[in-house]
């Protein structure tokens, strides 16, 4: 279904344009051709800022915006027992051209760098985003050494080796346990290496704080810093820190911290809330998400992740931090 406000939209998006009249007509056209949400909003009434539809919905419903029949979805990892978020994809192109255009704001061309992903629970399981942005950025890489190497250890430390003789860029991309298991059994220099984690301990060690994480892996690989990709099964966008715990998101992304106890009064910068995203890219499902994650949001649009809401399912894609 083609609506001249949807169009609209779309031309705007195309230019990464996240103004406020862009992100108001999303709203109305959100609101209007996605029952779901068009029914929350009802309910919730006219409140100063936009309705966050809370992330769990996408445990219960197929959230789509207009009429359309899916491509694809992407699915939530969780652990045992619990029950995993589904993300209709209406146009698979669509989330890997924008995953690609937000890579590129913060690191540049795709086609310059050698990806090496270390994504074994990812990989192992079928619809995964992260997959699906890590493997579209590996064929846009001009190295034929890009490539995914699950739990071969051994033939990725041989890579990283051959690579760095080279002189090739390289972004070792890994779930962050992944990483940490590397780290224990092929401690290297990586100097000039960019390694960045994806969180997720999956159940398999102890949580740790992100810091805690980057400490042990900036040992165990001679590097002054690591850097850090937030993303979620229901989203289309991405935040990244290169260094750190604060991430930028990228140009089609916003993040607003709301009160803990009240949804509908943000919090100062700086201050501790609830984040909620407006994702541009999900035009065609729910673009005003309530996370469960707790954090701040900077006057520059930086935010930091400080944990879970009490009684939240640990995300397998999101690393505890202090």
């Amino acid at each position: 279904m083609q609506t001249p406000l949807r169009n609209e939209i779309l031309t705007a998006i195309a230019a990464r344009k996240l103004t406020d009249e862009v992100v108001h007509n999303l709203f109305c056209y959100q609101r209007a051709n996605n029952e779901l949400y068009g029914r929350f909003a009802e309910l919730l009434g006219e409140k100063h800022i936009y309705p966050f539809l809370p992330v769990s919905f996408f445990k219960s419903h197929e959230i789509r915006s207009g009429v359309w029949s899916a491509e694809t979805w992407f699915e939530s990892s969780g652990t045992t027992g619990q029950t995993s978020s589904k993300h209709l994809v209406r146009n698979l192109d669509w989330y890997l051209n924008n995953a690609a255009q937000g890579f590129s704001g913060f690191y540049g061309d795709p086609r310059k760098w050698c990806f090496l992903g270390l994504l074994p629970s990812y990989l192992e399981r079928g619809h995964s985003s992260l997959v699906a942005m890590a493997d579209y950025l590996i064929k846009l890489s001009a190295y034929p050494e890009s490539g995914f190497f699950l739990d071969d250890f051994e033939r990725l430390r041989d890579t990283l080796i051959r690579c760095r003789a080279a002189g090739i860029p390289v972004l070792l991309l890994g779930v962050t346990y992944a990483l940490l298991d590397f780290a224990e059994r092929y401690p290297m220099n990586l100097h000039g290496v960019t390694i960045m984690e994806t969180g997720g301990m999956k159940g398999r060690r102890k949580e740790m704080t992100r810091m805690e994480v980057h400490q042990l892996l900036m040992e165990a690989f001679g590097t002054d810093c690591i850097h850090s990709e937030y993303g979620m099964t229901e989203l289309f966008s991405q935040a990244y820190a290169r260094g750190g715990t604060i991430f930028a998101p990228v140009d089609t992304m916003k993040v607003v911290a709301t009160e803990i106890n009240d949804p509908f009064c943000t919090v100062q910068p700086g201050k501790t809330g609830v984040l909620n995203i407006i994702d541009l890219a999900n035009l065609d499902t729910v673009s005003f998400i309530q996370t469960e994650d707790i954090g701040r949001v900077f006057p520059d649009g930086s935010f930091e992740v400080l944990g879970r809401l009490d009684a939240a399912e640990l995300r397998g894609c999101n690393l505890m931090v202090e």
